[in-house]
């Protein structure tokens, strides 16, 4: 998986539409092998991301779970801590 796509399910709150159409751009920029792509491509691209991110979209109102809902900032603490022991603080 893309590094960039972070997991959207069961987060309080959750996901907002910023967010999935974000991991959508960045999922089809690596299928299409390009960050920015040509002219003659945009539409493509466009299209791609409108459709992923509905995809997207639908399959989160559809997940469901029994484990409490994640805080946003608990995670992002533990990937910082994750990132310091891989990297180096």
């Amino acid at each position: 998986m893309c590094r960039n796509i972070r997991p959207l399910h069961n987060f309080a709150p959750p996901a907002t539409s910023d967010e999935v159409a974000a991991a959508a751009l960045q999922y089809v920029r690596k299928v299409g092998g390009a960050t920015k792509p040509s002219a003659a491509n945009a539409a493509a691209y466009d299209e791609a991301v409108a459709e992923v991110a509905a995809t997207t979209q639908r399959l989160l109102d559809r997940l469901v779970t029994t484990a409490s809902p994640k805080d946003r900032e608990v995670e992002a603490a533990k990937a910082r801590a994750r990132a310091a022991v891989r990297y180096g603080a």
